[in-house]
């Protein structure tokens, strides 16, 4: 692959791209108010530890764009926070900040998340569309009750033993994530399903945007998704709360409506070097999502 050039010129001036782990945090905050997404200063802190990316600058530091690249393992990678100014995409800012970045991801199975004006863009590079992510949040109501004869078995399970759940996690994305399983533990609570002695599924609770988020979720079938999110429910009754999945229908998305998540948005997962792992019941299953940009 032909390496992309690191400038790019727009009408009068010219972009320079810059290591996103060395630009302020509250230029990167900004850019991302810009198009109305949620990440707090917080938020990109944690995804710079997680990633790699670069941003866009014009020649008086003002940042332009953003796109990042998380490794999972040797053989995949997640892309995310990719934004784009709208000055940018007109005169095709889009690709170029695609191009450098599956020039770095090599010849890793690669997903990520489109919103529908990134869509066009990332078929044309050879992404295929797998499913739809349903973003479900508002204020949390848990009054839904969990699927009866499954509660007793959750457990809380401590930031400092993640063994069982990184092994279940990496059966269900379909490629190892420990680092961010032990990235995301020290803000997390997580809490864990058991099945004759046997982890069978798991589920996160931390901040994120303006409250709380719950994910990954990860199990067996959607009943226990629904135990496990019911469980991680519990004491936010007010709060607003956050859930991407890709179940279109079902107990889980039934679940979500009643408890105060209802649908908001929708985004479409893409692939390029490999299929997503299907969710089915009797193996691990990814019920719900990490993040966008982590998936």
């Amino acid at each position: 692959m032909t390496t992309p050039p690191n400038t790019m010129r727009l009408k009068s001036f010219d972009l320079a791209t810059q290591d996103i782990a060395s630009v302020d945090v509250e230029a990167l905050h900004a850019l991302s108010l810009g198009v109305e997404w949620p990440h707090r200063p917080g938020d990109w802190d944690a995804l710079r530890a997680l990633g790699h990316g670069f941003v866009a600058l014009d020649e008086i530091g003002r940042v332009f764009s953003s796109a990042m690249w998380f490794p999972h393992g040797e053989d995949c990678a997640t892309i995310g926070m990719v934004i784009t100014s709208p000055r940018l995409q007109t005169h095709g800012g889009g690709r170029w900040m695609m191009d450098r970045i599956l020039q770095q991801c090599g010849d890793r199975r690669l997903i990520l998340n489109s919103t529908r004006a990134a869509y066009r863009l990332y078929v044309s590079l050879g992404f295929e569309p797998q499913a739809t992510v349903y973003q479900c949040q508002g204020y949390a109501t848990p009054d839904a009750a969990p699927v009866a004869g499954l509660a007793d078995a959750v457990e809380a399970i401590a930031p400092t033993d993640l063994g069982e759940v990184a092994a279940l996690d990496g059966a269900a994305f379909g490629a190892p994530r420990p680092l961010l399983m032990a990235h995301l533990a020290p803000t997390a609570e997580i809490r864990g399903l058991r099945r004759d002695g046997r982890l069978v599924g798991y589920g996160m609770r931390r901040p994120f945007g303006r409250g709380v988020v719950i994910g990954p979720v990860v199990a067996e079938s959607e009943a226990e998704a629904v135990t496990l999110v019911a469980a991680l429910l519990a004491g936010l009754d007010g709060q607003f709360v956050r859930l991407d999945t890709r179940q279109e229908t079902g107990a889980l998305r039934t679940f979500l409506e009643a408890a105060g998540l209802r649908l908001f948005d929708t985004v479409r997962t893409l692939t390029r070097g490999g299929a997503l792992p299907k969710v089915e019941p009797g193996r691990p299953g990814v019920y719900g999502l990490a993040a966008h940009a982590l998936s």
